[in-house]
């Protein structure tokens, strides 16, 4: 079984049954990412995979600390022995890092779990702000909007996503910027 039909099986195992809407969330999530092929070049396999994966800390058999990266990359780096850059891309999607701040938990996060390299973290983080909850294309700042009200806004994840929201549009911006640039290619 390759890495792709891996990843996209413990996904269903772990989400389908107790967060169907989560699971479809990660399906439209990792439909964005192979979207992005033509811009990641060799590293595309590995966004899909991050991307299917990226939400497995919900899981209720996983979560051990409700700071769902954490509990993702670790359940990925200890039980499931996933690569290693797929464990750091989960543990830091979408600005992870800022939430991780606000539990008090960002230096445990990134004391064990390195972030990977700045374009795939931004491709992640595109293609998970750009998804709804059911798997759909949005934009991010509906997507941001939607966090918002879901959790209220004086919420610790309300609080969270206003305070990453330049960051999360500064990383749509980055991916536009490559997706326009290798359009822009001769021969393409």
């Amino acid at each position: 079984m390759g890495m792709t039909e891996w990843a996209y099986s413990l996904s269903e195992s772990l989400l389908s049954d107790p967060l169907p809407r989560r699971w479809a969330h990660s399906l439209g999530v990792a439909k964005r990412a192979r979207s992005l092929s033509p811009v990641l070049g060799d590293d595309a396999e590995l966004l899909e995979v991050a991307a299917v994966l990226h939400d497995i800390g919900y899981a209720p058999a996983l979560a051990k600390t409700g700071f769902h990266p954490l509990d993702g990359a670790r359940y990925l780096r200890t039980v499931a022995n996933a690569d290693e850059r797929v464990v750091r891309l989960v543990a830091h999607h979408s600005c992870a890092w800022m939430e991780a701040e606000a539990r008090g938990l960002r230096e445990e996060l990134e004391e064990e779990f390195p972030r990977e390299s700045g374009q795939l973290n931004d491709a992640l983080c595109y293609c998970d702000m750009n998804t709804t909850p059911d798997g759909t294309p949005t934009n991010p700042v509906d997507r941001i909007n939607e966090i918002t009200r879901r959790y209220g806004p004086d919420s610790l994840i309300g609080t969270f996503i206003r305070r990453a929201e330049p960051e999360i549009l500064a990383c749509t911006g980055r991916v536009l910027e490559r997706v326009a640039a290798v359009k822009r290619q001769p021969g393409e």
